[in-house]
């Protein structure tokens, strides 16, 4: 079982994010303490359009330090020294296109079980899949409130590990409760795929983290942990 079934192997999946960077192994061990049991570790970049004003200060906060992608892999190492837990690469596709298929086999090599490019879209993916599939990488990709049916299903089928569902339209940011919809929108994903769902955007709440998990297999913490929390109230 890879470290990525095994996060979302009692349908409680942990999630947190933080930029590599403005956040080193200390940071990221503080998750681990506090019940994450799957790491995002974020490469920064310079336009970060999906992500709101927290991500980006923290992306601009990282690139002023001079993280670079390889800079952001030492910290997977180092990570990897002490926790065998799941880790996933969160990138925008510009820091890594130079050359993808050493850059992927590095993420490998550096321990990460995963990679998602938030900002690459399925019809173009076609290669990088390929070399995540030689390299026993999962490639994770995003799912939105607006996504037809029809293209669930692709996604469905290109993606592995688990399905990122982002709850609500716009960029990332804490915020309360969650959309109405939500049961109805997993439910439709879960029709088109047998992959587990975890859902995230704005979760700043163990309440609703909660909620979530009565009906996703996991949540995702960003932009709250960047912040500085370490703990959902």
């Amino acid at each position: 079982m890879s470290r990525i079934s095994k996060a979302f192997a009692n349908k409680n999946a942990f999630i947190g994010y933080l930029t590599a960077g403005d956040a080193g192994k200390k940071e990221f061990l503080e998750l681990i303490d506090i019940g994450v049991n799957l790491l995002e570790v974020g490469i920064p970049f310079s336009d970060p359009v999906a992500d709101g004003p927290v991500i980006q200060k923290a992306m601009a906060r990282a690139l002023k330090k001079g993280t670079t992608p390889e800079k952001t892999l030492d910290i997977v190492r180092e990570i990897r020294k002490e926790s065998e837990v799941a880790i996933v690469i969160f990138t925008y596709f510009n820091p890594i296109q130079k050359n993808l298929a050493l850059f992927l086999q590095k993420v490998k090599e550096a321990g990460a079980d995963g990679i998602l490019i938030v900002d690459l879209p399925l019809e173009e993916s076609d290669e990088y899949r390929k070399l995540c599939h030689q390299l026993d990488l999962d490639p994770i990709f995003v799912i939105a409130p607006s996504t037809p049916p029809e293209r669930i299903e692709k996604i469905a089928e290109a993606g592995r590990g688990f399905l990122y569902y982002a709850c609500r339209k716009g960029t990332t940011g804490a915020r309360s409760g969650l959309p109405e919809d939500l049961r109805s929108k997993v439910a439709a994903i879960r029709k088109k795929s047998n992959l587990p769902i975890a859902v995230g955007f704005g979760i700043s709440e163990r309440k609703t983290a909660d909620e979530i998990l009565t009906i996703a297999d996991g949540f995702v913490v960003g932009s709250y942990f960047v912040e500085g929390n370490r703990t959902l109230c």
